[in-house]
């Protein structure tokens, strides 16, 4: 038996729980800041990425798409003035693919288009459909290219009046309604419309007319009586609109941009630049069809509503 004493193991340390929870902390920290710096580089990627408005090189075309029915013009005209000031987009294309809508914003767009078309090369390249206030933008364009099946024309106003009087009437149910003049409440669905207001939308109907017609005149260098002629609410097409001096040129969207080359003198490949878009993600954009949505219903109750439309 050995004389030796054996000595007793050190015991094992045992681990600190704050050392733990000081290590979580660490990597919760570290693991938060990589996560909010993933999704800066998302956000700034889709609002200055490739083809975001962000223009940083030669042979740059912004290209302004307008699409279905017209109801507000801020975004658009805001785009053609950004494109129309900034050094580095030698031309501008306005895509056009709408069947037209409400009046003052089509004018608004209008007017945009044709200060834009002051600074720099612009043109017009109708989509399937560029009708009344879609034309109505086009005509802002020195030169309009529309593809052989272009649906284009529909040049007029239209105002869409119902009732519901007689159904009211049978299910007995009144609606009083106190006004301050004989027509405040002219295109009410709760009243028979009756000849004074027909006079009285005719009126107002004729003057928005005029204004689209002397607009269409003075833009494509027509008399007001050859706009009138074509201005009866009719459709063409985009080879019928050429040979009435609507459009200029039978072509795709293709052959606008080779004319805004040529005339921008942009002999390389171009870069078709497109403004920001405005949608912070899939959220945003769902909040946005259905606030669309809505907007669009109450527009389809709300009466009366004026409109350079095609029907």
């Amino acid at each position: 038996m050995s004389d030796e004493t054996q000595q007793p193991s050190p015991p094992t340390p045992k681990p600190n729980p704050s050392d733990s929870r000081g290590l979580l902390t660490v990597v919760a920290i570290f693991g938060g800041l990589f996560v909010v710096l993933l999704i800066f580089a998302v956000v700034m990627l889709g609002a200055f990425g490739s083809g975001a408005g962000l223009s940083t090189g030669p042979n740059q075309i912004g290209v302004i798409e307008i699409t279905g029915p017209i109801m507000e013009s801020k975004k658009t005209v805001n785009d053609l003035h950004r494109f129309a000031k900034d050094d580095n987009i030698k031309a501008i294309v306005v895509r056009i693919d709408s069947p037209g809508g409400s009046v003052a914003p089509s004018q608004e767009m209008f007017q945009a288009v044709q200060r834009a078309a002051e600074k720099k090369p612009l043109v017009a390249s109708m989509g399937s459909t560029a009708a009344s206030g879609g034309y109505y933008i086009a005509i802002g364009a020195p030169k309009i290219f529309a593809n052989p099946g272009t649906v284009t024309g529909s040049i007029g106003v239209i105002s869409q009046v119902f009732g519901v009087k007689g159904l009211l009437d049978t299910i007995e149910v009144d609606v009083h309604t106190i006004k301050t003049g004989p027509y405040k409440d002219t295109g009410s669905p709760f009243r028979e419309f009756n000849e004074d207001d027909q006079r009285y939308f005719n009126g107002l109907i004729t003057d928005l007319y005029d204004q689209f017609i002397e607009d269409i005149a003075a833009a494509r260098n027509l008399k007001l009586a050859e706009v009138r002629e074509v201005g009866d609410g009719r459709v063409f097409s985009g080879r019928q609109a050429k040979k009435l001096k609507l459009i200029d040129e039978i072509g795709s969207m293709r052959d606008a941009i080779e004319w805004a080359k040529k005339e921008a003198d942009i002999t390389d490949d171009e870069t078709l630049v497109y403004p920001p878009d405005e949608s912070k993600g899939l959220l945003s954009s769902v909040i946005k069809g259905a606030a669309s949505t809505a907007v669009e219903e109450i527009r389809a109750q709300q009466t009366p509503a004026f409109e350079y439309r095609m029907p």
